[in-house]
């Protein structure tokens, strides 16, 4: 019986159904914690509970916590020390490093003359308001967040100055991108091992600047063209994950990408596509430590 663990979110959906997917198709259930392991370094242990995850096959990394921050790169590190140790795991930590703060995201994209948003980089007041006048509509994000939690549409103004200074409260380096007319939806492109899987695109319903589903976004069934699903390729090569979702736009001038996922979502190919990506992701990862 193969023995992987998966690290996620106890009681999230896509943590659990996980977890009931490697269970199902081996036999073994774990879904981990990392709040509650120990790790010793000096003895190569690290304890979840009553198991020692150096005795693990493999381990599947789905979240490493339930909220986006600076200390989950510090949980990361520490499943690097495993996964030096030789123990398997999909995707591996420095892997995911590269793309959980969204300013290391972006500068590798960057860098690689991937087409994004016109995006700024400041922790200069007077800098971001410049921007907000040059950019007219402007959103300010958090370097660390999913689901658009805590970013803000700021519009050239009276009281710009008021409302960029309260962003950088919490913000300290302000990351601002030039709102793009992505016609009322955005593309979730999906790879898995670097294969291109499935698209679904999450569609506003009016009510918010942004299509997420928490702020009414639907998720629904999508055919990108060629030149998005090539873009979203050359974005994904870059991290070399072994699942993952590109979030893409599809604009006038053409497609946008605005990151690449850390982890990837499960909901959107299953509501959408009617496709089980636990499941693919259980099996792909079956047969790379079967080997």
């Amino acid at each position: 019986m193969l023995k992987i663990g998966v690290i996620g979110t106890p009681g999230g959906w896509s943590s659990e159904k996980l977890a009931d997917t490697v269970a199902r198709l081996t036999g073994f259930r774990l879904l981990i914690d990392l709040q509650q392991v120990v790790f010793d370094f000096s003895q190569s242990k690290a304890m979840y509970k009553e198991t020692n995850l150096f005795e693990l096959d493999a381990m599947i990394i789905k979240k490493v916590g339930a909220r986006y921050s600076p200390d989950l790169l510090d949980r990361l590190e520490s499943l690097r020390f495993l996964y030096a140790r030789g123990i398997k795991m999909f995707s591996s930590p420095e892997k995911i490093l590269r793309v959980l703060d969204r300013l290391s995201c972006t500068v590798t994209l960057q860098i690689n003359q991937i087409p994004m948003p016109k995006t700024v980089i400041t922790e200069d007041i007077q800098g971001a308001i410049h921007t907000v006048e040059a950019y007219g509509d402007a959103i300010f994000k958090p370097l660390y967040s999913t689901k658009a939690k805590g970013m803000i549409v700021i519009q050239n103004g009276s009281n710009v100055r008021e409302q960029v200074e309260e962003f950088q409260k919490t913000n300290p380096i302000m990351y601002i991108q030039k709102r793009i007319d992505h016609k009322g939806k955005d593309l979730g492109i999906s790879f898995l091992n670097g294969n291109y899987l499935a698209t679904y695109a999450r569609c506003s319903d009016g009510s918010s600047w942004n299509t997420t589903t928490r702020s009414g976004g639907k998720y629904e069934p999508y055919e990108p063209s060629a030149e998005a699903i090539a873009l979203a390729k050359r974005a994904q090569d870059l991290f070399n994950l072994d699942f993952t979702c590109v979030d893409v736009a599809e604009t006038d001038q053409g497609p946008v990408v605005f990151e690449v996922s850390a982890f990837g979502g499960f909901k959107g190919l299953e509501t959408a596509c009617h496709i089980d990506a636990a499941e693919k992701f259980t099996e792909y990862v079956i047969r790379e430590i079967s080997k």
